[in-house]
């Protein structure tokens, strides 16, 4: 089927909307008719070549949507579900066995390779050659073809602008503090960072009712927002010379547990130094070297875990609806994070990403993007049902 897809050609090319020849769901598929993507840093890493992804490329990894079609050996889809589009795995190996699909021993190959999860082939071409896949989704397009593993039912009446995010971005910072650290109401927890990784982690650390909530970051905004989101303490990196004294002299012994975010060498250093002993530092974000760190005196002496932590240890079909529900109960409040904007205004949602005036930006897919309507649907009725609706920006930070 022909789709309307963003389309990069070049490495640091623009996003050109075109025409793209769509697959069928194969066995074990699922075909998406898209209504939100989220934007993610990581759908920057494949634009630049951070990983050399095949070209021509569509990328997109934060879909929500409506099945259209299903593929043979789906049993717990059907055409008509409200749903959300995650990484991909592939289902078979014995992390996936194990129940730990987030640790998938074919994840990169997969997801960053251009490929489908369930053939190792792309279901995206165009004018007579193959066009890359992106995390087994693209979904920066009108529809997507994806394995039914990595797709989550949700409520039918929740907002699917909402559900985006959720594939990546927010059950990776929530995912890291509720299902990595195993946070609880006797945690205290410190994350470095807020943007939409690192709010979701205050959110996670707020839904478990953890004792302590620091937040780092560098702009008072930010870290306003922050505290409304459950924070119980901020530190202005910029005002403050000995982060992780503060974080110890806040807690009374170091935090439990540190999330960084922000990629960035100083302020990891500091999320380490900043634990307890025995505490436990989680990045999430792609990180350098560290300078001035010491294996021994850093880590060994004082009992500390560094490990990495890929989505969260999120389980997408049970953790996305989870967070749902969360939301549902005013517990989990992700539309404060979020600003939304058309699909032909990507290049606008990027800059303003990248400006700061924004955390979160989601794009949403109305039908007039869409250029063949299924049988039998009405365009007003899907407007009017809150599906496709014009959002309302969220904070400009």
């Amino acid at each position: 089927m022909k789709i309307k897809a963003y389309v990069v050609h070049e490495a640091n090319g623009p996003y050109l909307l075109e025409d793209v020849e769509l697959d069928e769901p194969k066995a074990g598929e699922v075909l998406v008719r898209n209504v939100a993507t989220g934007i993610c840093h990581t759908d920057e890493f494949g634009r630049s070549q951070g990983v050399p992804i095949p070209l021509p490329l569509v990328l997109g990894h934060e879909g929500a949507g409506i099945v259209e079609r299903v593929g043979t050996g789906v049993e717990d889809l059907k055409p008509g579900d409200h749903v959300g589009i995650t990484y991909a795995f592939d289902n078979s190996c014995d992390a996936c066995k194990h129940g730990e699909p987030y640790y998938c021993e074919n994840f990169n190959p997969i997801n960053f390779g251009g490929v489908a999860t369930t053939d190792g082939t792309t279901r995206l071409h165009q004018d007579g050659r193959d066009v890359s896949m992106f995390f087994g989704q693209s979904s920066f397009a009108t529809h997507s073809v994806a394995a039914a593993a990595s797709v989550a039912k949700v409520d039918d009446d929740i907002d699917l602008g909402l559900v985006a995010p959720l594939g990546c971005g927010v059950q990776t910072g929530a995912g890291a503090v509720i299902n990595a650290g195993q946070a609880d109401p006797s945690s205290q927890v410190a994350v470095f960072g807020c943007g939409a990784v690192g709010m979701s982690a205050i959110m996670g650390a707020a839904v478990v009712d953890c004792k302590t909530i620091i937040a780092v970051g560098g702009n008072p905004k930010s870290l306003e927002l922050a505290r409304e989101l459950g924070a119980t303490h901020t530190i202005n990196r910029r005002e403050v010379e000995d982060i992780a004294g503060e974080i110890r002299r806040i807690t009374g012994r170091g935090a439990d547990i540190s999330v960084d975010t922000s990629g960035n060498g100083n302020m990891m250093l500091n999320a380490i130094r900043g634990l307890k002993f025995h505490g436990t530092f989680l990045p999430v974000a792609a990180a350098g070297s560290l300078e001035h760190f010491e294996v021994g005196a850093d880590i060994m002496m004082p009992m500390r875990t560094m490990r990495g932590t890929c989505e969260g240890e999120s389980n997408p079909k049970q953790f996305i609806p989870q967070m749902v529900k969360w939301y549902k109960e005013g517990r989990f409040p992700i539309d404060r994070i979020l600003s939304f904007y058309d699909f032909k205004d990507i290049d606008q949602a990027l800059r303003d990403s990248h400006d700061g005036k924004i955390i979160k930006a989601v794009l949403r897919i109305s039908w007039s993007c869409h250029e063949v309507m299924a049988p039998g649907r009405d365009a007003d009725n899907d407007v009017g049902s809150g599906l496709v609706r014009s959002g309302v920006p969220g904070p400009f930070l």
